[in-house]
């Protein structure tokens, strides 16, 4: 699989979690509203996204829930809260068309990764739909006979 990676997007935290729980159906890309200290600690790596989701209000904000971000080392007293909600950036009819479909659908929004492009800090999140027990096991199978058949043509090849 060759995957081009954009120079402008720096990958810093990632939820690998969430493809093998969730079946994703779209990803969309979001600002977050920080402060300064949660800005230097997640370019440290240091926070985490395993257990978040996204909730949308009846405002129609969208807010990004239990994701914690651990205080900065070097900063004074005036430190972040780690499990403070975090407000997200969307477009309003992204957020409507989101809301529209966690609704009707019973889907959730999940945090897939933080990351840098162009020098500020994006999330980007998804909308999907939980895995079964054995929508588990189908997505192995098919992972290993992929595999098997990438190896089988690399040993024709030699």
């Amino acid at each position: 699989m060759n995957k081009k990676k954009n120079p402008n997007k720096e990958l810093l935290i990632s939820n690998r979690k969430a493809l093998r729980n969730y079946s994703i159906i779209e990803k969309y890309e979001a600002g977050i509203v920080l402060t300064g200290s949660e800005v230097k600690s997640i370019k440290l790596k240091h926070a985490s996204i395993q257990e978040g989701y996204v909730q949308i209000d009846k405002n129609l904000e969208i807010w990004l829930i239990s994701c914690s971000i651990q205080p900065y080392a070097s900063s004074n007293i005036l430190n972040h809260d780690t499990d403070r909600d975090k407000k997200l950036l969307l477009k309003r009819n992204e957020i409507e068309k989101l809301n529209s479909k966690v609704k009707e659908k019973g889907l959730s929004i999940i945090p897939l990764s933080y990351y840098l492009s162009n020098r500020k800090i994006k999330i980007e999140i998804a909308l999907c739909k939980g895995k079964d027990l054995f929508d588990k096991r189908e997505t192995i199978k098919k992972r290993e006979a992929q595999r098997n058949i990438k190896r089988s043509i690399k040993n024709q090849n030699n």
